[in-house]
């Protein structure tokens, strides 16, 4: 009786089941970075902007990281261990497989790095939780008046794990490459780490030509697309997603959404 007792005391005092969570495994593009760091901000640090206020983002994407690095460092097993049936997992790789200057970096995209995608998968199925595959976001490159295409046999692989996987697919490279597309090469430039020393950047004052980093407004554009595909795929999570407008990225200086 008293034991009993003791566990609907327990019960009575345990807190509330919490709200849908989205967990995101990637790299810099979509990683957290402190105030110090502005304008540099990864779009997972704004994705909040696009969801209903009870869902939490638990953002584990970590700056330098591939498919492999992520698993070796031990990254990979903490994600693991801390997801929740039911939750939404995002995983987005692929700037640093390609890297061929530091190869303890590198995969190759139709070996290791396929391999570690399909782990991915079934790590986080067999955790109850849901698999997002999401394409690398696009670099700020052009050739001939259009975006060139920087991640063609990783993206590829991701196309491909998805569809024999079955796992839904955020194409956050092809969309960014519509976006830089439709904005023209000299306009989104300002997407990115793109800066001359006489436009005053308080952490660049030498400037700095980075085509893969995004600044602020970078970051909220891939936030953005990343939610209108989620807002399509008619998971669990969809029906708690409202896209912030792809047109537009306000300026406010750090991670705040539009009328916090």
């Amino acid at each position: 009786m008293i034991a009993a007792l003791a566990l609907a005391a327990a019960l009575a005092a345990a807190p509330p089941p919490s709200g849908p969570r989205i967990v995101i495994a990637s790299d810099s593009t979509a990683a957290n970075y402190s105030a110090d760091r502005y304008p540099q901000m990864g779009w997972g640090m704004v994705l909040k902007c696009s969801l209903d206020p009870n869902v939490e983002v638990l953002n584990l994407a970590r700056g330098g990281r591939s498919t492999k690095t992520f698993i070796e460092e031990g990254l990979w097993d903490q994600l693991v261990a801390q997801l929740r049936p039911g939750d939404t997992v995002l995983i987005q790789f692929g700037h640093n497989d390609a890297d061929t200057k530091k190869m303890e970096r590198h995969t190759d995209p139709n070996g290791a790095y396929d391999v570690n995608l399909r782990r991915f998968v079934a790590d986080v199925r067999k955790a109850k939780a849901t698999p997002v595959l999401v394409t690398p976001i696009a670099r700020w490159m052009w050739e001939n008046g259009e975006p060139k295409d920087a991640h063609g046999p990783y993206a590829a692989t991701i196309h491909r794990v998805a569809a024999d996987l079955k796992v839904p697919l955020v194409d956050l490279d092809g969309d960014m490459m519509a976006a830089l597309k439709a904005r023209g090469e000299l306009a989104s430039q300002r997407l990115y780490l793109q800066y001359k020393p006489y436009d005053h950047v308080a952490r660049y004052p030498e400037g700095i030509a980075d085509d893969t980093h995004i600044n602020e407004q970078g970051a909220r554009l891939g936030a953005a697309l990343v939610a209108t595909r989620l807002a399509s795929l008619k998971l669990p999570i969809s029906r708690h997603v409202q896209p912030a407008s792809v047109a537009g990225q306000p300026r406010l200086g750090g991670p705040s959404c539009p009328g916090d």
